[in-house]
């Protein structure tokens, strides 16, 4: 029998790392030939032994590198490039040493691991050159959704086949016809990283170094994009595989940030003592804090919906956007006086919260989010509308793609954009209210629509389901290419 090993390569942030690992967790599941190592790439103010601690298989082992210290004065993307690209030597050093550690054990050739390719995350693509120092393919783990994907290979066409200036796009009117997308995109859902010169360049690299791997691995599911998936199948790029859902469900607050149990069951017990579909869960994500003028107006809706909440109310960092938010030690430092006090019956503010029980309990009725794409899968899964309140990254893509395209969700503001560059303005405690209102209000096609979803989201990694087929497929590729050792043919 033919054993494998993949070299996994993911961003240590919980947006990535989470699913990566979940995805390996399936992979070794499905084949015993398959072992994984997993060499996180991260930021000195990052951990990865909170998502590695319920990891069951021995076939799953980790390796965590040194980091060089961060320097505040580059832009973070600027940083990480820098850092991924210096750890090349490294990851390479690493990875023959397992090689060679594994050839010199006293057992039969056929025993032997091969090194079957790397599975590169999204942003960390200089590794698709360590791969090819090894004479292994690559793919890349991209932690998004496929309309993402779709819109980056569009963005990527627009500068280099036509020539266009992409940094000509921030505050435009302008909207885009992007493939696989039935609706024009507005400028102002782009990522940021396209409107910044340094910033556009760095992304772009990264993007047309997709196009050199064996495949792009999706976390999605047909159902949910099939339009989208189909424009991709066009022959221009990788083949693409959506494996998704891929989502860490084990909940119990054990989901990799929470390390107090007494706040979980308290949190938990006071959902239990909630009517069904009676309370909106607020949460932005493991890097999502607001100031306090925001805070106080999101406080001011609550009060004035007249609606349950749970709402997770994180302290923003000294250094916005290089740092995790942190709970505060009395959030009456942030909210209005009273507030807790005239709340006390229908509400709870908590710090960090355990967002997967709180998704999965019945009586969430509506979900204020990023629309972080782990966030935003996790809500499909458990049938929770989404009231979309983007702020980085491809949260902007994501709300719009949602909201407009999809129709699973209602806006609170879907350009709201808050990062290095970019201070927004304060969203009103109105606009905030209003949005809250229709999230809740379930008379809607929405809910229907959503609960169809949240049925095909669970069926994908069912037995037969569409993203268990892909996974199979995916799988029987790698070993194909190690026995062949030649030029890479997908038959998916």
């Amino acid at each position: 029998m033919t054993k494998v090993e993949l070299i996994f390569i993911p961003l240590a942030a919980a947006g990535h790392i989470v699913s990566a690992v979940e995805l390996a967790k399936l992979l070794i599941d499905r084949d015993e030939r398959l072992s994984i190592t997993v060499i996180p790439m991260k930021f000195p103010f990052f951990s990865i032994s909170n998502f590695t601690h319920s990891v069951p298989s021995s076939r799953i082992r980790f390796i965590d590198l040194p980091v060089d210290e961060f320097d505040p004065s580059l832009d973070i993307r600027k940083y990480f490039n820098i850092m991924v690209e210096n750890s090349k030597h490294v990851v390479k050093e690493t990875v023959s040493k397992l090689i060679s550690q594994s050839s010199s054990q006293d057992q039969q050739e056929e025993d032997f691991p091969k090194l079957g390719g790397f599975v590169v995350d999204m942003v960390c693509t200089a590794m698709i050159d360590v791969a090819n120092d090894f004479g292994v393919p690559s793919y890349i783990f991209f932690a998004s959704g496929a309309a993402s994907l779709g819109l980056f290979f569009y963005m990527q066409d627009l500068h280099d086949e036509q020539g266009k200036d992409l940094t000509e796009f921030e505050n435009s009117d302008a909207e885009l016809a992007v493939p696989g997308l039935v609706n024009p995109v507005p400028a102002s859902a782009l990522p940021s990283s396209f409107f910044q010169k340094d910033r556009l360049q760095l992304a772009l690299t990264t993007i047309r170094k997709y196009r050199e791997t064996k495949g792009i691995i999706v976390n999605t599911f047909s159902q949910l994009e099939p339009y989208t998936l189909k424009s991709l199948a066009d022959g221009r790029i990788p083949p693409v595989y959506p494996v998704g859902p891929i989502l860490n469900l084990k909940g119990n607050g054990q989901d990799g940030l929470n390390n107090n149990s007494i706040m979980f069951k308290e949190t938990m017990q006071w959902l239990d003592e909630q009517p069904p579909s009676s309370v909106v869960f607020l949460c932005f994500g493991s890097m999502g804090s607001f100031d306090v003028e925001q805070v106080r107006e999101i406080a001011s809706a609550l009060e004035n919906s007249g609606h349950r909440f749970l709402w997770s109310l994180r302290k923003p960092p000294p250094q916005d956007m290089t740092e995790s938010p942190t709970d505060y030690s009395d959030p009456r430092d942030a909210l209005p006086d009273g507030f807790l006090d005239r709340t006390a019956d229908v509400g709870r503010v908590i710090g960090w919260a355990p967002q997967v029980d709180v998704l999965a309990h019945p009586s969430i009725g509506g979900f204020v989010s990023h629309c972080g794409w782990n966030s935003t899968l996790e809500s499909i899964r458990f049938g929770v509308p989404i009231a979309a309140w983007p702020i980085y990254a491809e949260q902007q893509l994501n709300a719009f793609h949602l909201v407009v395209e999809l129709g699973l969700g209602v806006e609170i503001k879907l350009d709201y954009r808050k990062d290095q560059h970019y201070k927004p303005p304060i969203v009103n405690a109105s606009d905030i209210e209003r949005g809250i209102r229709s999230l809740m209000d379930r008379s809607g096609e929405r809910i229907k629509l959503l609960n169809k979803m949240s049925k095909y989201s669970k069926e994908a990694l069912e037995d037969g389901g569409s993203s268990y087929k892909t996974i199979g497929c995916l799988i029987e590729e790698i070993m194909d290419q190690v026995r062949r050792n030649g030029e890479f043919v997908s038959s998916c």
